[in-house]
């Protein structure tokens, strides 16, 4: 009996230490084969805020304004800066059945002609001769065909300045020697000036003022207008439509 309950304490003596142990071999297995592994994660890359692109209007503002030969010209006479854009009125009505007369003295020469260019729906010889020799070149004498044209925007620039006097001519046709000359001494000459094409006239209304003509002139749109106010002339052309 005795040695039945010895053998049986000795028993339990054994389970309880082996029960006793198991809990650490758990706690071993689960840190050598359950345990979580440690990831590093990587920094959070910072909030790239994309920039919208200023509009080409706001961009525009800081570029300067592309240098045109209008705005060079512009410059060179008196800061009158040339307006590309055609008014927004219509031309006005104008009179296309009257025979057209102009009567001219040119201020270099002294000379004095009268002469009707026009009528009865064509242009005459005769008479756009005798403009082109008034009109010539007043240092080389040298003269061209006179283009047609510019006596029609002198002639309807005085039907609405309302202007039947006698016309002083500043200038019309230069060789282009001339026209070079004039370039070298003075800002307010156009070294690719439509003078040396035949088709330009610098022009006053004694009595008119300036201003008036060139209102008249620029209405028609029929060219180019160049406004002297200083020096008291009107350019009157053939080219694009263009003001200064």
């Amino acid at each position: 009996m005795r040695s039945l309950v010895l053998s049986l304490a000795a028993t339990l003596t054994f389970a309880g230490a082996a029960f006793a142990q198991e809990p650490e071999v758990l706690r071993g297995s689960s840190s050598s084969t359950t345990q979580k592994k440690t990831t590093t994660t990587p920094a959070a890359k910072p909030a790239v805020h994309k920039v919208a692109a200023a509009p080409a209007a706001a961009a525009s503002s800081h570029v300067k304004h592309p240098v045109t030969p209008q705005t060079l010209r512009g410059s060179r006479y008196g800061g009158f800066a040339p307006a590309p854009s055609v008014p927004d009125e219509p031309p006005p009505a104008l009179d296309l059945s009257s025979p057209r007369t102009l009567s001219l003295v040119n201020v270099n020469t002294s000379e004095q002609l009268t002469v009707t260019y026009w009528s009865d729906g064509a242009y005459k010889r005769e008479a756009l001769n005798k403009l082109n020799h008034f009109l010539r070149d007043s240092k080389t004498a040298e003269q061209t065909e006179m283009d047609p044209l510019v006596f029609d925007v002198l002639w309807h620039t005085m039907q609405l300045a309302g202007y039947a006097g006698t016309v002083e001519v500043l200038s019309a046709f230069r060789s282009p020697e001339t026209n070079a000359w004039l370039a070298s001494v003075s800002r307010g000459v156009a070294r690719d000036s439509q003078h040396m094409n035949g088709n330009a006239m610098d022009i006053r209304f004694p009595g008119v003022p300036v201003f008036k003509i060139r209102q008249a002139a620029r209405s028609l749109q029929m060219g180019g207008v160049g406004f002297y106010p200083r020096s008291g002339f009107v350019h009157l052309d053939t080219g694009p439509v263009r003001y200064w």
